[in-house]
């Protein structure tokens, strides 16, 4: 069996086409059939993947090719999701290491390739997107080639195969001089480079669970490679943690395998092969399934800690509860509960106050993505502003940081390297390609919140970030906040235009005539540094005197709509989020304006 196996893993910096490549891995090896009709992006499920047109969740599939299967985990390339990239490279034998022809080498790649020649694998480089009108792959892979330098990769792992392909059209050549005509190349690149599992079938089963998956049928699934031994169907098996303790014993009710997008149901699995197991209900990543006659688990890696922190707390405005299902403290922490279960790069604390939890994740995207999520399931809560994780080393605090690297026009660099200057960043390096400059910045995690927006519009939405944490260095002082302050209503009731109209030279409202609206409810950025608290709810006066017509139009600008993440990055620390499966609010942390006076003494 093992013999005829392979497993690898795909990984790359977002947006670097490897669903892409996927899709046509699983059509061009006979997955589909010829006259199936199947979705771009097949492998991103998620609703939220397909909006955002990232992976989100690493997921597998299988396929088979000249009689050996091949196992196939799609993983996510932002670096929010890092976490799901460490476990899932526990699970296979070798990656594909994906780079753009254009774009290069990124944060991402770095990071991801760093984990697997760690790991002792040796990657097979494939450099995508050679049809674009600015690649440049003899370039990249003279990058490529120095990054493994870099990362003090081995003699045999420098002597990588390199392809190059068009992932959209399906096609990859072992040389640019010879058009593509299909993927055999990578297949057969892939049976030749990356070993078969050492499978020891006569050791009792053991197995490390890499990722847990949901059945309404069966409950909760363990998916993990089956290091050594066999299983079969109700066969007893004992369920440790990562420490060794006992959690359960119980038989494997169903066994599965992956082919394509289908897990199918097998009376027995074999040592090597990437399998699922139901019949564990409180299963968890990192957990270990072996043989009941040996309680010794499998060492589960360390994941990189959290750096980034917001508290979620029960929504307390005085429209709580009106456009929410789950909206008191046992739901939301039940939620977040099951959450830690299955990310495990999220960590979840208590604070003295019941209603308030801790929060903490690899990045703002991340916690934006959980949030997301928890409100179109029904919740409904409030989040605080992101704040940085410190740490103390050695006796000094010591703050995460972040390697930075931004492609902007010529025009715009000098505006985007004095904000990240203010944002305590040090430039490491710029480059000129054409007409845009490639700028490597080392900034702190907490001089990055809010500075997407800013970049975007400094860029007129041109410029292109790309982040990665890069450790912890000692405290870089102080950073300037939100430049500008927030326009507060004093009153209840409903916006008019009439009153919008009165200080509506004063900055940009959130907010449209007849929205309901609350004291404290942050209706707008003031062009100010510091807040305007106004009445938005007067009404014109009534005469007896007929109005000329140009009297009574009113010219109101368009609101403002925000994001979610843009929402987010708006927040400064004496304001809340309001988050409800319809509506997305600001709020003053303390409604009445006396109260926020008290609190800035503080």
């Amino acid at each position: 069996m093992s013999k005829n196996l392979r497993n690898i893993a795909i990984v790359a910096h977002v947006d670097h086409g490897k669903t892409t490549l996927v899709d046509e891995m699983l059509k061009q090896s006979g997955t589909f059939r010829a006259n199936q009709e199947v979705a771009e992006r097949v492998m991103d499920s998620n609703d939220l993947e397909r909006e955002k047109g990232i992976t989100i969740m690493a997921k597998n599939t299988a396929i088979v090719w000249r009689d050996t299967k091949i196992n196939i985990v799609d993983t996510p390339g932002h670096a929010d999701f890092g976490g799901e990239v460490e476990r899932i490279l526990k699970m296979v034998n070798g990656v594909i290491l994906l780079v753009d022809a254009a774009e290069g080498p990124l944060p991402q790649t770095k990071f991801v390739l760093r984990k697997s020649l760690q790991l002792g694998y040796k990657p097979i480089v494939v450099v995508n997107k050679i049809d674009r009108d600015d690649a440049r792959p003899d370039d990249v892979l003279n990058m490529v080639f120095d990054l493994f330098v870099d990362l003090h990769a081995t003699d045999e792992q420098l002597d990588f195969k390199v392809l190059y392909a068009i992932g959209k059209q399906g096609v990859a050549s072992k040389s640019l001089d010879v058009p593509g005509v299909n993927l055999d190349p990578l297949f057969e690149t892939i049976l030749e480079v990356v070993s078969p599992p050492q499978a020891e079938l006569d050791k009792p089963f053991k197995m490390l669970v890499s990722n847990v998956e949901w059945n309404d049928f069966v409950g909760r699934i363990a998916v993990g490679r089956l290091e050594q031994g066999t299983i079969k169907v109700n066969q007893d098996v004992a369920l440790l943690t990562n420490g060794g303790e006992l959690k359960q014993k119980a038989r494997a009710t169903k066994l599965f395998t992956y082919h394509g997008l289908k897990r199918e149901p097998v009376e027995v699995a074999e040592a090597g092969d990437i399998i699922a197991i139901a019949g564990y209900p409180d299963v968890n990543i990192g957990d270990t399934l072996t043989d009941a006659k040996d309680l010794t688990p499998i060492p589960f890696m360390d994941i990189d800690k959290p750096t980034l922190a917001m508290y979620f707390r029960v929504n307390d405005s005085p429209f709580s509860g009106r456009e929410g299902t789950y909206v008191t403290s046992n739901f939301i922490k039940d939620r977040l509960d099951k959450e830690v279960r299955n990310n495990v790069a999220i960590k979840v604390e208590g604070t003295e106050n019941p209603d308030v939890f801790k929060v903490a994740g690899r990045g703002e995207l991340q916690l934006a993505i959980l949030i997301e999520t928890m409100r179109r399931e029904g919740f409904e809560f409030a989040v605080s502003r992101p704040e940085v994780l410190m740490q103390d080393i050695d006796g000094v605090q010591c703050e995460p940081m972040e390697e930075v690297i931004i492609d902007v026009h010529a025009d715009y660099s000098n505006k985007v390297i004095d904000n990240l200057l203010k944002r305590k960043g040090v430039m490491v390096s710029m480059n000129q390609e054409g007409d845009n400059h490639r700028i490597a910045f080392s900034v702190p995690s907490r001089g990055l919140i809010g500075f997407r927006g800013e970049l975007l519009t400094e860029t007129r939405g041109t410029g292109l970030m790309h982040q990665q944490f890069m450790g912890y260095e000692p405290y870089k002082g102080e950073i300037a906040g939100r430049l500008r302050g927030a326009i507060v209503a004093l009153e209840d009731g409903e916006t008019t235009a009439y009153a919008l109209e009165g200080v509506q030279d004063r900055g940009v409202f959130f907010v449209e005539p007849g929205s309901p609206i609350y004291k404290g409810m942050v209706i707008g950025q003031y062009n100010r540094a510091d807040d305007l608290v106004v009445n938005i709810t007067k009404k014109k006066n009534l005469t007896n005197h007929r109005a000329s017509q140009t009297a009574d139009s009113v010219k109101i600008a368009v609101a403002k709509k925000m994001s979610l993440e843009e929402h987010i990055e708006f927040l400064d620390n004496d304001e809340l989020l309001e988050v409800t499966p319809k509506s997305l609010r600001l709020r003053k942390l303390y409604l009445d304006p006396n109260d926020r006076k008290r609190f800035s003494k503080k």
